[in-house]
């Protein structure tokens, strides 16, 4: 019985997500965005308003008892620029939760979001990347990178496998790394309990609260592999293999 009113939440906050994405950008996130200003601070302004609704999302979904978030040295996240922020991917909200997190963070998200009409208005107005081939893609992280904006990014590609720690890493963050001149910040999002998995349907809310341990790891400077002998194919692979160990150590120290 203590199950009905947390899955009577969750359905009203997967509810509540899809209607505001929708109303927001039908109202406030064009007008902010068509507000007098030069392209950077009409973006910003965005992406600050996307900040503070995933903010009130959070919550929203910790008041019902979904999840709840703890977390250190925050200040080390919020306060970065410019840097490709890198986490691993338990759940589905882990992108939300970070976002709650940055005022100033911008993502690559896949192009079937850009045809979502709950969700083509706020990726588009934020400023977020399209995933539209290789060349295209790293001229667009290198510009948002260029202004101030935080990119974020999950090595895994998809969401981890129920009974594993991580799955393999791609080497898409490491190349963006290196070729855009870019440090990296990991970040290691460690759960309690499995909740809003890839092998989970959307209306399988999680039966105990999923309790998220954000933890904010040592800044990886690009220059240590741009000093590295080799190409950038090697300095990638490499560049990926520590990033996938440092990643197992830190989750293997919790789990």
């Amino acid at each position: 019985m203590a199950y009905i009113p947390r899955w009577v939440g969750g359905t009203l906050c997967y509810m509540s997500f899809g209607l505001g994405g929708l109303l927001s950008s039908l109202t406030i996130l064009p007008i902010l965005r068509f507000w007098p200003g030069t392209r950077q601070q009409r973006i910003e302004r965005v992406q600050r308003a996307v900040h503070i609704m995933f903010k009130g999302f959070v919550r929203m979904m910790s008041w019902v008892g979904l999840i709840s978030v703890k977390y250190q040295d925050i200040s080390r996240l919020s306060n970065a620029k410019g840097m490709i922020v890198t986490a691993n991917h338990p759940t589905l909200i882990d992108v939300v939760v970070l976002i709650s997190l940055m005022p100033n963070a911008g993502c690559i998200v896949k192009q079937g979001l850009w045809r979502n009409p709950f969700l083509r208005g706020v990726v588009s107005c934020a400023g977020y990347i399209p995933n539209r081939g290789a060349e295209l893609l790293l001229e667009d992280c290198k510009s948002v990178l260029e202004r101030g904006t935080n990119l974020i990014i999950f090595p895994e590609g998809t969401r981890t496998i129920i009974g594993e720690k991580i799955n393999p890493f791609a080497r898409g963050a490491a190349n963006i790394t290196l070729r855009t001149s870019s440090d990296l910040l990991p970040v290691f999002l460690k759960t309690n309990t499995v909740g809003f998995s890839k092998q989970q349907k959307w209306y399988q809310l999680p039966r105990r609260t999923i309790g998220i341990d954000i933890e904010i790891g040592e800044t990886l400077p690009y220059l240590r592999y741009d000093a590295a002998a080799g190409g950038d194919a090697k300095m990638a692979r490499q560049m990926t293999r520590d990033l996938e160990n440092y990643y197992k150590q830190q989750l293997d120290r919790y789990l």
